[in-house]
């Protein structure tokens, strides 16, 4: 399982033109999952997501999380997250979970978040065409993979 997580002052997610979702300040949190995840993939992440440290506090060092800040949290499930370039150049997405698997997961991964944030994430629709707005704040973009645990 695979979080790009930005930091934000705002996002949005339209689907054909209409919005969709909208958060403030908070967390963009895009979700790749493989077909090998588990509920430990998403335990491990929804922990680590909800205790990131990545919020400046009053001295302005990154030393507050999204609950510290009263921030919100934008969840997308995004497939593609999960391609490999290794052979020529049209990605391969062999390893990103078959859909009605990505989107049990991705349902679970929603209710974790409720229950670690105290506060129902935004979201945007499985499957869907969507477009994603954005106002990176920093930037800070983190990258996480529950399998790799760097």
């Amino acid at each position: 399982m695979r979080l790009v997580i930005q930091r934000v002052s705002q996002a949005s997610v339209s689907i054909n033109a209409i919005q969709k979702s909208s958060i403030q300040k908070g967390l963009l949190v895009l979700l790749g999952i493989e077909e090998d995840d588990n509920t430990d993939d998403i335990n491990y992440l929804v922990s680590k997501l909800i205790a990131l440290r990545i919020f400046s506090d009053e001295d302005g060092k990154m030393n507050l999380d999204v609950k510290q800040v009263h921030g919100q949290i934008l969840l997308v499930s995004q497939f593609t997250l999960h391609a490999s370039t290794k052979k020529g150049n049209r990605p391969s997405f062999i390893k990103a979970a078959k859909p009605e698997k990505a989107e049990h997961m991705y349902r679970l991964f929603i209710t974790e978040i409720a229950k670690q944030h105290g506060q129902n994430p935004q979201t945007g629709s499985f499957g869907a065409d969507m477009q994603i707005a954005l106002i990176n704040d920093g930037p800070v973009t983190i990258i996480m993979d529950s399998k790799m645990k760097e």
